[in-house]
């Protein structure tokens, strides 16, 4: 057995050779890795960056000002019994359906430092909360990619399903180390509207900055993680067009062809399979173009959509750095949402296709081909409304709480 001290120096000359070797394969290809970094810097600034940035630059100023504090004393009685997380993860879960990939990776990560949740509530909510957002299931992927908007609704009802599946199933991952936190008795006559005012405003008083500096703040650190989003996305473009002229890619199409076809999957869709698994958004588009049926390029789609990509994976793992959440469960958590996602798309594909087949809506049909402010403004708006939507919510239940039921016996 490899001691400690053995396992770290194997493990850091295995890592250094790996890198000379991509290093030698990148000089061996220059061209072919030129075309693919401005393949991923095309698709982070047309895509990524506008879709992205309103929903960072926000989170970062609701933080700031104590809203977030706010909504998850009001959503608290929504998420604990669902999901066993407390009412703040509310804001990761629905700026993480509106924007995408990785803002809810982010907002956990600032949740678990401002110790609003516990490691292993953080956990859980990264798996519940970074998802797909609709803009790109939709806009892109089923008008931009595959010309067929009625399959984007497969994709996104097929997705969402699968990820409540994962949330819920996650409620029962035991953990040794989880405590469940101590209950706040709330004061005798405080309504739940009252304690949320309270929060918030202690919450911007342990902030203390004026709002200019917080703007700012929020500003130059959404740019900082918007820039390192998009580094990864180039560098496993690369990465991804390295391994196909290597021969990489060949080789494990051979393998897993061979173990597929034993359950009567159509093969044709194994390189998008490779491709996805280190870029979604190369991978999505290589499933669109894959000499395969429409059932079959839905179905992978849906399956890379679900797993959401190594370069994903990467920036989430970057969001996190510094705080005590593993990386292992988000990424079991991420396989499972991909298998889940491709079985309820073949489930659903019929059913859904047709009932949306005469729907088309404007907003969403020219999104993959706009120009970048007005994607820009488009994003702005969707995390307008994810935040008036919670907020929204959480005022329904302080309300709901408030009534009471007073039964009447006759005689």
């Amino acid at each position: 057995m490899l001691t400690n001290t053995a396992h770290t120096r194997w493990s850091t000359r295995f890592q250094a050779a790996l890198a000379v070797l991509l290093t030698v394969t990148i000089v061996r290809y220059p061209q072919v890795a030129f075309h693919a970094s401005l393949e991923g810097l095309k698709i982070w600034f047309d895509i990524v960056l506008p879709a992205l940035l309103p929903f960072f630059a926000m989170s970062e100023i609701l933080m700031g000002l104590g809203v977030v504090h706010f909504m998850g004393v009001l959503l608290e009685p929504l998420m604990r019994p669902l999901f066993r997380l407390p009412g703040t993860g509310a804001f990761a879960v629905a700026m993480g359906l509106a924007s995408g990939y990785p803002i809810g990776a982010k907002i956990t990560g600032q949740l678990r430092r401002e110790n609003l949740c516990t490691g292993p509530e953080g956990e859980r909510l990264i798996a519940l909360a970074n998802t797909a957002d609709p803009l790109f299931m939709v806009g892109a992927v089923a008008v931009g990619m595959f010309g067929m908007e009625e399959i984007g609704w497969t994709i996104a009802a097929a997705h969402y399903l699968s990820v409540l599946l994962v949330g819920l199933l996650l409620r029962f991952y035991p953990d040794p180390s989880y405590k469940k936190p101590p209950k706040k008795s709330p004061k005798r006559g405080v309504s739940m509207l009252a304690r949320a005012f309270d929060e918030m405003e202690l919450a911007r008083l342990q902030d203390g900055r004026p709002f200019g500096q917080l703007f700012g703040d929020a500003i130059k650190n959404s740019f900082t993680s918007m820039l390192f989003v998009g580094g990864c996305i180039m560098v496993f473009s690369v990465l991804g067009r390295i391994a196909d002229v290597a021969g990489v890619t060949n080789f494990l199409q051979g393998i897993l062809e061979s173990f597929v076809s034993i359950f009567g999957v159509d093969t044709n869709i194994i390189p998008a399979v490779l491709r996805g698994f280190t870029e979604i958004t190369i991978g999505c588009e290589a499933a669109s173009q894959a000499a395969s049926s429409l059932f079959w390029r839905t179905v992978t789609a849906s399956l890379i959509i679900g797993w959401s990509g190594l370069s994903v994976h990467a920036q989430v793992a970057t969001m996190i750095h510094g705080t005590d959440i593993r990386l292992r469960p988000y990424l079991v958590a991420r396989l499972a949402h991909g298998i889940l996602a491709a079985a309820f798309t073949a489930i659903l594909w019929r059913p859904i296709s047709k009932a949306f087949a005469v729907q088309k809506l404007p907003f969403l049909a020219g999104s993959y081909h706009t120009a970048f402010l007005p994607r820009l403004t488009l994003a702005a708006g969707w995390s307008i409304l994810a935040v008036a939507v919670l907020l929204g919510l959480g005022l329904g239940l302080s309300l709901l709480g408030k009534i009471k039921i007073i039964s009447i016996r006759i005689p």
